[in-house]
């Protein structure tokens, strides 16, 4: 990191059109306040594009690495958030193309791990959760692509339609269209977990 903790605080204030537009100068510590900013958003929703943290992490480095470098194409600074998401959709997506049968060591050990630990605690309804939880994981997973992205989008990142949109540069209406048909075959495939 670059400058003092103070010059660091100061800059988490500073709007983010005003941090693009000095990242985009050559200002790494205005960068490094972007990246602090947006980067729980960004690696939050790399592991649910991915269903892997250590995925999510790498997505969310080459994710940085191609904003840093592209800086210059950001047309509106002060929408840095969705342009940001816009470059990670596309890289988990790269990401997941290359390891389509690729099983992640560390997170089969976290499931084991945590399953363990909570079937210590009511085994019956610990099972049912698991069991839910994964039949929604498995769900998801069977989702186009598209429908999967924009699921993940508006369910866990809370974005609206138009913030969707921007982010996988598509039209609001294809997002409506992307998230009924997502809602639709999720309603289906869960129906027994009602």
């Amino acid at each position: 990191m670059t400058g003092s903790p103070a010059a660091q605080h100061q800059l988490d204030l500073v709007p983010d059109a005003l941090l693009a537009g000095r990242a985009a100068d050559g200002d790494t510590a205005a960068f490094e306040a972007l990246a602090r900013r947006h980067g729980p958003l960004m690696r939050a929703t790399a592991r649910r594009l991915t269903g892997s943290l250590t995925d999510a992490d790498d997505v969310v480095q080459e994710t940085l690495v191609q904003a840093w470098k592209q800086l210059d194409t950001l047309r509106e600074p002060a929408a840095v958030r969705g342009w940001l998401l816009r470059i990670l959709g596309s890289r988990s997506i790269d990401h997941l193309r290359k390891r389509r049968h690729y099983v992640d060591v560390d997170d089969v050990e976290n499931r084991r791990d945590d399953s363990h630990r909570t079937r210590t605690q009511d085994p019956e309804n610990n099972a049912v959760n698991a069991s839910r939880v994964d039949a929604l994981k498995a769900a998801l997973a069977a989702l186009p692509e598209e429908q999967r992205r924009c699921w993940v989008l508006k369910e866990f990142n809370d974005q609206s339609y138009e913030e969707i949109a921007l982010t996988l540069n598509i039209s609001p209406a294809s997002v409506r269209g992307r998230l009924a048909r997502a809602r639709i075959t999720l309603a289906r495939t869960m129906e027994e977990w009602r």
